[in-house]
């Protein structure tokens, strides 16, 4: 159905504030500071038999003066309410910063003739990436200073960091604006001299091991897609080789090199549906082939071991089975099975080496590592001491190896790094990140608890507090997180800057609610889609039970998300605004109807498979149930804290802001309302160490202080 968007024009220089003498927080030193006021311009977007008002709508202009004065005003706000907590914030930076050993190296890992690794230094923001060669205590060789690059930025992220299989050649990419554009670049290892910039907008990287063809893709400019493949040829002029470019919206595409060096693969995917195009490392200008022709919410994924391809494909039940199938002819009708589907265990992943492999699976809502041999098909699972955990594969760059490199933590226990011997079976611990400032885990206790959904499913619920709280009585502040989409698994790590709530009392609390990944496909389906308004009441029975077992005081509950996380907030918010004290909400999905009905933003178009497309009307009309931005009414709310950056690439900065200036004329009690925008950064806020803690320090300020916890 055609959409009629009808705009009534006002003059823009009234679209931020009231007359500043009307403003009492000018003409009264002593009054409470007043926020700015946003103006309305009415839009209404006709469609379904529907409309949709968006009174903000303005302020999607990122290039009007007036839409950086207004973010730059509601900052203004927020530091001036959270002026007398400066000294609290202080306090948790100070805290935060004593529980990390700020000189630090990470494990070694060995690449060719190398050793690989990263190492922090005190007082830098930024981590520093150097190698070893034939042993790790030869001469250190700093390969990428991320500390140099981000010299005069505000913002500096690094995407790709690949070398060449001579060692030689560093491909890398940079993004110093949060936006996610990321630059190409290449460093001759020998002379520390850089290439110019090859292109823009890249994403995955890959090396041919001619050690001078470097495969990469770009994406588009708008949508932000990864949806071109290119070949570069080092020393070269001339524009690159468009290898291959993918025109169904719904799909990004992504290079690499299988860890045995004979393939490079080209992932094809939209959110259900996958296909692999290859070709022979070793000789990069062949053609690239198809291993098979891709089937709509058909998903597959391939590794390469010997002569066969592995593949994890969902095409015989959505928990994946793997597969095998000759290099020379790996069509689907050539598949042989070698692991079934099985209803209760979720096969995540695969890792493929030359004589064993290992399944990466969810069991019970819990991650599983599973060892086989390829000489005898004899299995292991490697087992954990805790009821909560996260385990995943770590860096394994070598494919002739008998060691396998995983990390382990919990809520309780530091980031590990361990070696499992696959003839021994036996793992090694290299190391467990340092815990400086008197952390002793031993005060700390985990658990996992069940919910009872609305409709009888049980939720799965990680917790964590100080053992000597007084639990007993049910009156402790109680924090809940919670993400619940794209199937996308919430782990259960360990994080320093937690120990600041904990010590002062608070009950933390981690609900993996439907839409998350936690038991397998079935939880996503579950939490999608037609389904999606499970997430939210699994969320409102997971705080219920946490405080009907007494692990918090119902008036003292702090909830926290981002990005899909923030449109839980705003969702559970809307539905059950008597339930939560607090709400801090990062780069919040709030604006669902108006994003979603525009196919030219980042991510709407392949996300018509996570949330539905609402140009049809059945999925308009469900959508319309839980959007956060178009369900807001009068009435109470809870304290919030919206935060958000201003080149965020996934979630406009502008759905924040347009959800905080609506909800300021709607709420009809004197809680706190604030929205802070970083306006140097991106979806993940600051990029540096010690800014992201000054912006933790902030965000633990609000909760404490709203929740009435002594400093």
């Amino acid at each position: 159905m055609k959409k009629l968007l009808v705009i009534t024009f006002l003059f823009m220089s009234t679209l931020i504030h009231a007359d500043d003498k009307k403003n009492p927080a000018t003409t009264n030193p002593a009054a409470p500071p007043a926020p700015p006021i946003a103006a309305k311009v009415h839009t209404e977007n006709q469609i379904n038999g529907g409309h949709l008002v968006d009174d903000y709508r303005w302020l999607r202009d990122k290039s009007n003066p007036e839409v950086a004065k207004y973010l730059e005003g509601e900052n203004a706000y927020a530091d001036s309410v959270m002026k007398p907590t400066e000294a609290l914030q202080q306090k948790l930076y100070a805290e935060m910063v004593s529980h990390i050993k700020e000189t630090d190296v990470n494990v070694p890992y060995r690449e060719g003739a190398y050793f690989y690794y990263s190492r922090w230094e005190q007082g830098m923001q930024y981590p520093i990436f150097a190698r070893k060669k034939g042993n790790v205590e030869a001469s250190e060789d700093i390969t990428l200073d991320q500390n140099e690059l981000a010299k005069g930025q505000p913002f500096m992220a690094l995407g790709g960091y690949e070398v060449s299989e001579d060692g030689n050649l560093l491909a890398y990419s940079t993004d110093n604006t949060g936006f996610r554009q990321y630059k190409l670049y290449v460093r001759d290892l020998r002379t520390r001299k850089d290439s110019p910039e090859i292109a823009d907008r890249v994403g995955s990287i890959a090396w041919a091991n001619d050690n001078q063809t470097l495969f990469y893709t770009i994406e588009e400019d708008k949508t932000k897609r990864q949806y071109r493949l290119y070949q570069h040829r080092m020393g070269t002029a001339g524009p690159d080789q468009l290898i291959y470019e993918e025109p169904d919206e719904r799909f990004n595409i992504g290079v690499g090199r299988t860890r045995s060096g004979k393939y490079l693969m080209l992932e094809i995917a939209s959110h259900t549906t996958s296909e692999i195009r290859y070709v022979d490392a070793g000789a990069p200008d062949r053609e690239w082939k198809t291993i098979a022709p891709r089937q709509q919410d058909i998903e597959y994924y391939a590794d390469n071991i010997g002569d066969q391809f592995f593949i994890r494909t969902n095409d015989k039940g959505r928990n994946f089975r793997l597969v095998t199938a000759p290099v020379t002819n790996p069509s689907k009708e050539h598949w042989k099975e070698v692991v079934p589907v099985r209803e209760d265990v979720m096969l995540n992943g695969f890792e493929g080496f030359q004589d064993f492999y290992v399944l990466v699976e969810r069991e019970n809502g819990l991650p599983e590592l599973t060892v086989v041999q390829l000489a005898n098909g004899d299995k292991k699972r490697i087992t954990f001491p805790e009821p909560v955990y996260t385990v995943a594969p770590q860096i394994n760059k070598e494919f002739k190896t008998t060691k396998f490199r995983y990390a382990y933590q919990s809520l309780v226990t530091p980031a590990s790094v361990f070696d499992y011997d696959v003839e021994k079976h036996t793992s090694t611990l290299l190391k467990q990140t340092e815990v400086p400032g008197g952390y002793d885990p031993s005060k700390y206790m985990s658990e996992r608890v069940w919910a009872t959904a609305n409709d009888g499913v049980k939720i799965p619920i990680s917790v964590i507090y100080r053992k000597d709280l007084k639990k007993a009585d049910g009156a402790n502040p109680l924090y809940v997180y919670a993400y619940g989409s794209y199937g996308f698994s919430l782990p259960d790590t360990f994080n320093s800057t937690r120990l600041s709530l904990l010590d002062r009392g608070v009950v933390m609390a981690y609900a993996h609610i439907r839409g998350g990944g936690e038991m397998g496909k079935a939880w996503h389906d579950a939490g999608r889609m037609m389904n999606k308004m499970n997430t939210f009441t699994d969320f409102i029975a997971c705080t219920e039970h946490l405080v009907a077992n007494k692990y918090g005081a119902r008036d003292r509950i702090a909830i926290e998300g981002g990005s899909a996380g923030g449109l839980l907030m705003g969702a559970v918010a809307n539905l059950r605004p008597d339930l939560f004290k607090v709400v801090v909400s990062h780069v919040p999905f709030v604006d669902v109807m108006n994003t979603m009905l525009d196919a030219s933003l980042p991510l709407t178009v392949p996300e018509y498979e996570e949330w539905g497309n609402p140009n049809e009307k059945p999925a308009y009309d469900y959508m319309l149930k839980y959007s956060p931005y178009d369900n807001l009414k009068k009435g109470g709310y809870p304290s919030m804290l919206v935060k958000t950056s201003f080149n965020d690439s996934q979630v406009m900065y502008w759905e924040p802001a347009k959800y905080t200036a609506k909800l300021r004329t709607l709420k009809s009690d004197k809680t706190v309302l604030l929205l802070k925008t970083n306006m140097a950064a991106g979806h993940g806020g600051a990029s540096g160490r010690y800014d992201r803690f000054h912006e933790i320090a902030f965000d633990y300020a609000f909760m404490l202080t709203q929740l009435g916890v002594s400093q």
